[in-house]
């Protein structure tokens, strides 16, 4: 129980003291014995739970059922608060799937099971899959990363608490029959894949979402009673998790006997029952007296509910099994005893190379070649084989769906409000800068809600790195967190919940620094939001703020220099903070206003790859002239390629009122319009810079997956 109570995984002891740098960490409602995810009211008596969570090495050995039980556990972090969830999100990371050998067809087959597992669990379950992400790069073969993020609706004042309290009271587990699966899952996460991880197997929990949905409906029905003074999921560690960690909370202690436990095999120890990971269960603690009603909920919906312990006063958890007191010891020796590192940190001598790197010796590509490629590039190409397994119009909340706009929009029942909610992280310019990376990703998730017509108001991160004990790779993980609390800070989006995830490695060595921002946005009106298709002729104008895209001209650690030159190096171009915040209210009003019909940032791929994103889909063509003080260099491939942060295409079909609108500071330049031609022209003055059929394009994007499953 010490061993996975202070594994990292558990315990956070190598992050905890990087991670006081989130300054108003779930300050947006605060109270004693808040656990799992952060709520953050959105008016109207109303507050979002959000969260994000790992479930890598699991899905690495099992990916059905790793990334299907990711998904299960996420959710009961959401609805153990009292909320209804109403969204799921996911961002995954693999090896390469294109291309022949042993590792490809792994990366493949990990890929497709990964999919399949989140499509199983959340259709299921009845939460709508509405957003995410997809990244390949060598460095997450044989490690990838699953990332599952879960968004709720509570009433503000019905928030619930996971710290016991009151002596006497009765402990209850809710929820499935404990077995033998899942035992040692949160060690498992703290270790490093090695070659004996497929024997790990058992370690990974088998998820039933059926039995989630009954839990969900039972769960908040019987909060709604008054009963419940606290409760928890048992996540990680299983009872060991919720018994300790709710006593040390409440400042109590707790009483438990094992022989009341429902459990598959009744010859499981107390070992095997404390440590199992056994998925959908709860613990809570009802009021005394009280406990039949909380009981009488879940019999109706066919769970268990068995009385197992009381809460105690002398601080100590005690765990009997067979008549023997198997556990006695204090709850906070759990939590609060455990020792927190700050490991040694180095500078790589990569990063000191990357700020170096220079163009000279690479060719300006062809420029409609070089488009091509990012479009059919597996990481930037259209994700709809994902997307389309998702159930996203389940509850019938979802009114922008993926690929249709930079995030997913919510019109929420019970309010005229709506939501905007994206997961998204460049790990390639974390590695190459992790404070600026950092930075960026923040940035860059608040752009793309934003574009949508919400204005930004809280994130979650899920923040996955290598060993810690690697110098270069705890460097890395501090920089980021500073980058993304600096950014946040700045935003006035603070970090509510998140989860950090290290050893992150395999024989093939670490995974790319890999910090994930998951941001939500609040819509005053739900119907008013956009997305980025433009559907009829319009005139189309870049927002944007001048950024130094130095010698490196936008090019540095770009998806172009990648997946177009094989390179990878060279530095990102760091955001202006300040102009990003103005950059997103301005979008806000104008949605709000109904100014702009559509809206896309400009991100991986450049200028070029966002206008053919906004064009594709509905097959229209554009001319475009950009601004001859946008300051990208002589090379053309850095004008159309470049990533460059705050810039934001928007159309609109009224563009005298668009050019009379508050733009606070910010430039912007009307740079052309859709025609019905089908054909992209993009120039700078009097220079031809790239002339390219859109049903060309769109043939690569909407092809760029392909043929990847595995045979």
């Amino acid at each position: 129980m010490f061993s996975v109570q202070w594994s990292e995984h558990c315990s956070y002891k190598c992050s905890k003291e990087v991670l006081a740098s989130f300054k108003k960490y779930k300050e947006a409602v605060e109270g004693d014995g808040l656990e799992n995810a952060g709520i953050v009211p959105i008016g109207d008596g109303l507050g979002i739970a959000m969260k994000v969570e790992s479930h890598n090495h699991p899905s690495a050995v099992e990916p059905y059922q790793g990334a299907a039980t990711g998904v299960g556990g996420i959710i009961r972090d959401i609805f153990t608060m009292g909320a209804r969830p109403v969204a799921c999100l996911n961002s995954l990371r693999f090896g390469p799937i294109n291309g022949d050998g042993e590792v490809v067809q792994r990366n493949r087959y990990l890929f497709e099971h990964v999919v399949a597992g989140i499509a199983g669990y959340g259709n299921c379950v009845g939460v709508p899959t509405v957003a995410g992400e997809v990244a390949f790069h060598p460095r997450y073969s044989g490690n990838p990363l699953v990332n599952a993020m879960c968004v709720g609706l509570v009433k503000t004042e019905e928030v619930t608490t996971a710290g016991a309290a009151g002596l006497g009271n009765p402990v209850i587990y809710l929820g499935s029959s404990t077995g033998k699966d899942g035992i040692h899952g949160a060690s498992f996460a703290s270790e490093v894949l090695g070659e004996d991880s497929d024997a790990k197997r058992p370690n990974v929990q088998i998820g039933d979402p059926f039995a989630e949905k009954l839990l969900i409906e039972a769960t908040l029905e019987a909060l709604q009673t008054g009963a419940i003074q606290s409760i928890q999921d048992m996540g990680a560690a299983g009872l060991t998790c919720s018994t300790t960690e709710m006593s040390s909370k409440g400042g109590v202690g707790m009483e438990i006997d094992l022989d009341l436990v429902p459990m598959r095999d009744t010859s499981m120890s107390a070992y095997e029952l404390m440590l199992s990971e056994s998925q959908e269960r709860m613990l809570c603690v009802a009021h005394q007296g009280r406990e039949h009603e909380v009981i009488a909920v879940f019999k109706k919906w066919g769970l268990h509910a068995v009385v197992i312990g009381r809460v105690t006063g002398d601080g100590h958890v005690r765990v009997w099994r067979h008549g023997k007191v198997e556990v006695d010891a204090p709850s906070k020796a759990f939590t609060d005893a455990c020792p927190t590192y700050r490991l040694p940190i180095e500078e790589p001598p990569y990063f000191r190379q990357a700020t170096d790197f220079t163009l000279d010796d690479v060719p300006v590509a062809d420029p409609e070649q070089a488009l091509r490629t990012l479009l059919s590039a597996p990481s930037l190409a259209s994700k709809r084989w994902v997307f389309q397994q998702y159930d996203q119009q389940v509850q019938t909340q979802t009114t922008l769906v993926s690929g249709a706009g930079d995030a997913a929009v919510l019109a929420l029942r019970g309010t005229k409000r709506g939501v905007s909610l994206k997961i998204d992280g460049n790990a390639r310019w974390v590695y190459f800068d992790p404070y600026v990376g950092g930075q960026l990703a923040v940035a860059e998730a608040a752009r793309n809600v934003a574009c949508t017509g919400a204005r930004p108001r809280a994130i979650t991160d899920g923040l996955n790195f290598g060993s810690p004990k690697q110098p270069h790779v705890y460097w890395q993980f501090e920089r980021a967190v500073k980058g993304i609390a600096d950014a946040a800070e700045t935003l006035g989006t603070p970090v509510v919940s998140g989860n950090v995830s290290f050893y992150n490695e395999s024989d093939l060595g670490e995974v790319l620094p890999t910090p994930l921002i998951g941001m939500m946005g609040v819509l005053e009106d739900a119907e008013a939001r956009i997305g980025m298709d433009v559907a009829h002729p319009c005139d189309l104008f870049l927002l944007w703020y001048r950024s130094d895209a130095g010698r490196q001209q936008g090019l540095g650690a770009s998806s172009y220099l990648a997946e177009v030159h094989g390179v990878e190096d060279g530095r990102p171009v760091a955001p202006s903070l300040g102009s990003e915040q103005t950059l997103c209210n301005i979008l806000a009003d104008w949605v709000e206003k109904g100014l702009i019909m559509a809206a896309h940032d400009v991100s991986e791929g450049g200028i070029a790859f966002a206008l053919a994103e906004m064009l594709m889909s509905r097959g229209m063509g554009a001319e475009i002239d950009l601004p001859m003080d946008l300051g990208l260099g002589p090379r053309d491939d850095s004008w159309l390629f470049g990533e460059l942060p705050g810039l934001v295409i928007v159309a609109t079909n009224d563009p005298n009122t668009l050019k009379s609108a508050d733009r606070q500071g910010l430039r912007l330049d009307r740079i052309g319009a859709t025609t019905s031609a089908g054909k992209l022209t993009v120039s700078c003055g009097a220079k031809l810079l790239l002339e390219a059929n859109v049903a060309g394009l769109a043939k690569c994007y909407n092809e760029g997956l392909t043929g990847f499953a595995a045979g």
